[in-house]
């Protein structure tokens, strides 16, 4: 499983604001090209974004489902990337001192990447979701409250 962390300049609320924004998916998540639809009821568990991976004209349209949401503590998804298959990402946030600490985890669950030793599929995830928390951390640091 691959972990990363980072302490952003922005509130918990703020933060959350971001992640539980459907639409801003693309904006902060690395390989999301776009968002298709958000379904009314996102973030509550059991609902989705539909959004396209990679680059145009080679897209691949796919989901990404809430499997549990704490507000503004915990946010666990089911993100689709078939043919390559599903991860799960968790978003764990604590408060320090009005900053947010959040903690990114994310592994594959199904699929042929799953086939992937972890000693090569963590250190990519790890590269990638350095720059998706800078991305978000951007996002969530210009929308204060």
């Amino acid at each position: 499983m691959s972990q990363n962390e980072r302490l952003i300049d922005a509130s918990v609320e703020d933060v959350f604001g971001v992640l539980t924004d459907g639409w801003s998916y693309a904006s902060w998540v690395v390989g999301a090209s776009r968002i298709r639809a958000v379904e009314k009821g996102w973030p509550e568990p059991g609902h989705s974004i539909h959004h396209s991976v990679g680059a145009w004209p080679l897209l691949l349209h796919d989901s990404t489902t809430v499997e549990q949401y704490e507000p503004l503590r915990f946010l666990r998804l089911t993100v689709r990337a078939w043919p390559t298959g599903e991860g799960i990402v968790e978003f764990e946030a604590t408060d320090q001192n009005g900053r947010c600490h959040l903690t990114m985890r994310e592994h594959t669950a199904k699929g042929p990447a799953t086939l992937i030793p972890d000693a090569i599929v963590d250190p990519i995830l790890h590269v990638r979701n350095t720059e998706t928390l800078r991305r978000l951390a951007f996002l969530a640091e210009r929308r204060r409250t």
